[in-house]
């Protein structure tokens, strides 16, 4: 038995080796993982989160190799060389971006987990949408524009604003909401000077607050899941100088249950009778409009990021990523714990949320305090004072996190607030001509943990 990780994360908050030994929170005792640990990770992402690169005396990993990036055009290769010289056995993959890679890697060498079928419904959103319209869920009006012609017939027919979004693309990375023609031609002018493609989705933009549902699925069964709802517009990122607060929902929320059931039709949907993805956390994403309808966005099939799985462990008491990590290597998982509902399903043992600022570019002059309140589960800084930073680069580039917890979805909302008010005051970044970034630091937490998601 062994594992090969594919990582695109900073590495201090996965400790891999830990949660295959069964020493994590919510596992029932430790026992050594026996078989070979293989680890190719992101050289950038560990770089921006302030991570020292770790040479061979400070990991655990049986191999561990450096990519600049996991966009890298050698890494299938040298994922498969090291697959056949380690004999693996499962391979791992939290990042959207290399679910798909994981995937024909385990097809190529007919091991366990999904493969390219399986996940395809989850990483080609035109596909997702097909698929979900055909079981009953709404999905907004789009199409795969190969042109640019097409793109403008489509803003004519559907009116503005539109959204043009990459077909398999995440964390908001080269999405555009679009408020007219002029915009929509220079935005056109770039997507298409290269002629034709098919990697672009156009779609009717969706009004309304935007509602996020995760869970864990175990041998095909949810056993926890719970929908939360975004207090900011997630493509703002760029833009947003002030705290962006993520709620879960109450139990009596009318929203909590009509959520939930779309997603499990949703599901359903997505992964037809023989699909060999049974064990996974997923992340979806949807609009409750003004008039109450619920519009699936997207849906992924893992967690998701910012501090969502911190978010979850307060509810629930499980980490998906942890979860996840050892079902993919195939390891049993723990009795799940805890009070259940009619079907089956953990309840949360609280509410919970996040509040997030981002980063903007300048030179960091004060950076807030670690909260002491015993209601923040977690709190996490990207930068130092005295760095120079580069604006956020995609909805999951922090400069600040907090997780909270509270009795109701208002308590925890009035906290995050009032909190995210004092980061917010005790933030300044002073803006600094030309385009000078500094080198990155490490992230400080009370936890001793860091991460960006």
């Amino acid at each position: 038995m062994s594992v090969l990780v594919l990582h695109r994360n900073p590495l201090a908050a996965f400790p891999y080796r830990q949660w295959l030994n069964g020493d994590a929170p919510g596992l029932d005792g430790h026992a050594p993982y026996p078989g070979d640990l293989v680890v190719l990770a992101a050289r950038d992402k560990i770089e921006s989160a302030g991570e020292r690169l770790p040479d061979d005396t400070d990991h655990d990993f049986t191999h561990l190799e450096l990519f600049d990036t996991l966009d890298d055009d050698r890494v299938p290769a040298r994922a498969l060389a090291l697959a056949e010289k380690y004999r693996i056995t499962h391979v791992v993959a939290h990042h959207e971006a290399d679910v798909a890679l994981a995937a024909r890697l385990r097809e190529r060498l007919g091991l366990d987990g999904a493969w390219s079928a399986d996940i395809m419904p989850f990483r080609d959103k035109a596909l997702m949408k097909r698929l979900a319209r055909g079981a009953g869920v709404e999905v907004a009006p789009h199409t795969v524009p190969g042109t640019a012609e097409q793109a403008r017939a489509f803003a004519a027919r559907h009116g503005f604003p539109v959204v043009l979004k990459d077909r398999a693309g995440y964390n908001s990375i080269g999405l555009s909401i679009i408020a007219d023609q002029d915009e929509l031609e220079q935005r056109l002018a770039r997507a298409y000077r290269d002629g034709a493609r098919d990697d672009l989705l156009v779609e009717a933009f969706v009004p309304g607050r935007m509602c996020h549902v995760d869970g864990l699925v175990v041998d095909g069964r949810t056993v926890a899941a719970w929908p939360s709802q975004y207090q900011y517009d997630l493509a703002s990122f760029g833009t947003d100088p002030g705290p962006r607060v993520d709620l879960t929902l109450d139990v009596d929320d009318p929203l909590t249950p009509r959520l939930l059931l779309l997603i499990e039709r949703t599901l359903a949907a997505l992964k037809p009778e023989g699909s060999r993805l049974r064990t996974h956390a997923f992340h979806a994403e949807v609009f409750h409009t003004p008039d109450d309808r619920l519009v699936l966005c997207e849906i992924a099939a893992r967690s998701g990021g910012a501090k969502i799985r911190e978010v979850f462990e307060v509810l629930f008491g499980i980490q998906l990523a942890v979860q996840v990590t050892r079902a993919e290597a195939g390891l049993p998982l723990p009795a799940l714990e805890g009070a259940v509902d009619e079907r089956g399903r953990l309840r949360p043992r609280c509410m919970s949320g996040q509040v997030l600022t981002m980063k903007r570019p300048g030179l960091v002059r004060s950076l807030p305090a670690a909260p002491d309140e015993e209601w923040v589960k977690g709190f996490w800084l990207f930068a130092e004072e005295g760095q120079v930073i580069a604006p956020a680069s995609g909805s999951a580039d922090f400069l600040t996190a907090a997780v909270g917890s509270a009795p109701t979805r208002l308590a925890c909302e009035r906290a995050l607030r009032a909190l995210g008010a004092r980061i917010v005051t005790q933030t300044q970044i002073v803006p600094l001509p030309g385009n000078g970034y500094g080198t990155p630091v490490r992230p400080a937490a009370p936890d001793g943990r860091t991460e960006a998601s």
